[in-house]
């Protein structure tokens, strides 16, 4: 069976639904990394990102900024070998068709054709092997971005000084934003499960899953927290 006949086994709606699938998966990334005036809480926290390396210039003892970022590569850590365990369950069930015949029945509906149901499997599949890659390289340029702090002289007049921790919080950028691609990647594998149960099922996940996260960039309590004006109140004058 070519891909061709492959493809013939789904309907308009289940190609329209993968195709929003994908589409909202690359949107909502350009959305929330191309922000405008309106910013991103990932934009926003990559602000603070560059301010944590100004302010580790003069900070004596370095320990608490190695503490951070033992604790961000942890995370990325934690996040890679959950895909990797997603990734092995899931082909562990694509190399047992019976198995999978009894998934389809179980969630009654029906066994139909088993290629049907390893496509469907193959797409979360993809997208948690994309999350497991971008956890890794996050992984990677948290420890890049470890090497650059570690090489800042103590003097913060040293003439190298600035200039390497402003390219220790670029890696840092760099690595968040691997890092958050991952998590949505996770995030859209989810709602590409949907699918077993049907193109709207699937629709109705990707909504939902662009919902969630465009009110978590865009319209949430940890964003206007970020937004409050930092002004000191024994420096503002009072009003008579």
């Amino acid at each position: 069976m070519t891909w061709i006949d492959r493809l013939q086994l789904f309907n308009f709606l289940d190609l329209a639904a993968i195709a929003l699938l994908l589409a909202s998966w690359q949107g909502i990334g350009l959305v929330v990394e191309r922000s405008g005036r309106r910013k991103s809480v990932s934009t926003l926290t990559s602000e603070y990102r560059r301010d944590w390396m100004e302010q580790m210039l003069t900070r004596d003892p370095r320990i608490f900024d190695s503490q951070i970022l033992g604790i961000l590569r942890q995370g990325t850590a934690f996040f890679a070998s959950t895909c990797m365990i997603v990734i092995g369950g899931a082909l562990a069930l694509l190399g047992n068709t019976d198995r999978l015949a009894g998934l389809a029945e179980d969630l009654a509906l029906g066994s139909g054709l088993i290629v049907v149901w390893e496509i469907k499997l193959m797409v979360v599949i993809l997208l948690m092997v994309d999350g497991f890659l971008k956890f890794v390289w996050s992984h990677r340029l948290f420890g890049y971005c470890a090497v650059v702090m570690a090489a800042v002289p103590n003097d913060p007049d040293h003439p190298a000084a600035r200039p390497r921790a402003m390219k220790a919080a670029e890696l840092n950028i760099t690595a968040a934003r691997a890092y958050n691609r991952g998590l949505r990647s996770i995030y859209f594998a989810m709602a590409a499960a949907a699918w077993l149960l049907g193109a709207v099922p699937l629709i109705l996940a990707v909504l939902f899953t662009l919902a969630v996260l465009y009110r978590r960039e865009f319209a949430s309590q940890s964003r206007e927290a970020l937004l409050v004006p930092e002004t000191d109140p024994a420096t503002t004058p009072e009003t008579p």
